[in-house]
């Protein structure tokens, strides 16, 4: 046990309170030491920074928030969406919590979406930062599905029919598909079973992973450093500086000038976000769909059924898997096989397995319906950002150092990104569906060929040290 610290007897009043504590706690005073003010961040932190505190932020609203309705929230199918009318109209102030936890959740997907790019152009997820990208990934997925469980609370038109499609799809999986769709209704049909079993993963199950998870992230981040704008390893740099001879000179305390420095990110953002709130909370049916303001009813399907805007490019890639799409993709795995052993520098066997791999998947894709594999190509959206930090073979990691055209191709990846999310939206035609097929092939051959066009450029030279100039 560590002995107790004494202050002098003429110390101010506050210093003593202080110091009772740490005597008493200092398992506390050593964490806030060694994650923020005496955590070394990078002094060459940009705006792209300000994306990892407000997703911090917009978690508190989301939970602070989240207790609030659940004090009135009724999981029953006959009640829900009476008890969110009631939150509504009779609750005081009711109506700007239940718009602050709806248009929290989309402004968590904006900040998130926002955080991951930045990591995507300035290699945050390269060596030795594997773990917290992984981390952060599956930060991005359990947040997924919080949000499409707390889609189906408010039981409208859009909730209902939304979960009836998403749950079905499950059911196109071979073999336990029917059964796993069961399960996780628990029912024949939406009902109060699943009604009940969203609640409960929404409001505990899940956060708890999710706040377990951003821990973990949190924690690996600051055992290896943060990345910074030029990609350079701040703790391999000369040491010493104002604060420690023993710091990376090029480093500063996280507290107090991050924290200050991310107040203005935060001012920023909860202007936007109250002006959302207060004026615009529908956000022209993308934050609430209109159709979510009518009570759900398993008789009247609506016209178009989507899922919130930061499903959209998922989606949309979902609805691009096709017949004639599993055609144009077994094409592309049987000359991707033909190219390797012709190309590849693999022996007899290495060859031989190449040949009998790509038969065993071009017959599982000419034999499983079309349906499952857009599952697939869904999920696999997802699970394949997980391989990033070992596809990509660049030399150097931040785009301020890659061939200019590199630059082109992330503008282009965003583009088609955005073209994806907006045909989720949009009610299926011949004319976006192919413009969906597209957008797919080239989403998953950015990451798939990566390997290969990472490499591909001659890079500007990286500096020693982090450059930095005053603002």
């Amino acid at each position: 046990m560590a002995e107790f610290k004494e202050l002098p007897a003429d110390a101010p009043a506050g210093a003593k309170v202080l110091n009772w504590f740490e005597n008493r706690f200092p398992t506390a005073f050593d964490a806030y030491r060694v994650h923020m003010s005496e955590y070394y961040a990078p002094k060459n932190f940009n705006f792209w920074y300000f994306f990892g505190s407000l997703a911090m932020l917009v978690l508190v609203i989301q939970i602070v928030t989240g207790i609030f309705l659940v004090m009135h929230y009724k999981p029953d199918a006959a009640l829900a969406f009476g008890s969110v009318e009631y939150i509504m109209r009779d609750v005081p102030w009711g109506w700007l919590v239940r718009y602050m936890h709806s248009t929290g959740a989309s402004a968590f997907f904006v900040v998130v979406y926002l955080h991951m790019f930045r990591g995507l152009i300035y290699g945050s997820y390269r060596k030795p930062r594997e773990l917290v990208w992984v981390f952060g990934c599956a930060i991005f997925l359990v947040l997924m599905a919080e949000a499409f469980m707390g889609y189906l609370l408010p039981w409208g038109q859009m909730s209902y029919w939304g979960a009836q499609v998403i749950v079905n799809l499950f059911s196109a999986i071979p073999f336990i598909g029917p059964d796993l769709a069961l399960l996780i209704r628990g029912d024949y049909v939406v009902g109060d079973a699943t009604l009940n079993r969203f609640f409960s993963f929404h409001v505990i199950a899940v956060p708890l992973v999710l706040l377990g998870l951003i821990v973990a992230h949190l924690l690996a981040l600051h055992d290896v450093g943060s990345n910074n704008p030029d990609g350079v390893e701040i703790k391999k740099g000369p040491k010493g500086n104002r604060w420690s001879k023993d710091a990376p000179a090029d480093g500063i305390p996280f507290h107090p000038y991050y924290t200050v420095h991310d107040i203005m990110g935060v001012s920023v953002f909860l202007m936007v976000f109250s002006a959302i709130v207060f004026f615009a909370p529908e956000f022209g049916g993308y934050f609430l769909e209109y159709n979510n303001f009518i009570p759900a009813d398993p008789l009247k399907t609506p016209a178009h059924i989507a899922p919130v805007w930061y499903f959209t490019p998922f989606y949309s890639m979902l609805r691009a898997i096709t017949t004639e799409m599993m055609y144009a993709l077994v094409l592309i795995v049987a000359l991707a096989a033909v190219l390797a052993i012709v190309k590849g520098n693999l022996g007899t066997k290495g060859k031989g397995a190449v040949a009998v791999g790509a038969l065993v998947g071009i017959a599982l894709m000419l034999g499983i319906d079309a349906k499952f594999w857009g599952v697939v190509v869904m999920g696999g959206a997802v699970i394949i950002l997980f391989f990033l930090p070992w596809l990509d073979n660049s030399p150097v990691k931040s785009i301020r150092y890659r061939p200019s055209w590199h630059k082109y191709l992330y503008g282009l990846f965003v583009i088609v990104f955005l073209i994806l999310g907006y045909l989720g939206v949009q009610p299926p035609s011949p004319i976006g569906e192919r413009v969906s097929q597209v957008g797919t092939l080239f989403y998953f051959g950015f990451f798939l060929l990566m390997p290969w066009w990472s490499r591909l450029g001659e890079p500007k030279p990286v500096p020693s040290r982090v450059t930095f100039e005053a603002h």
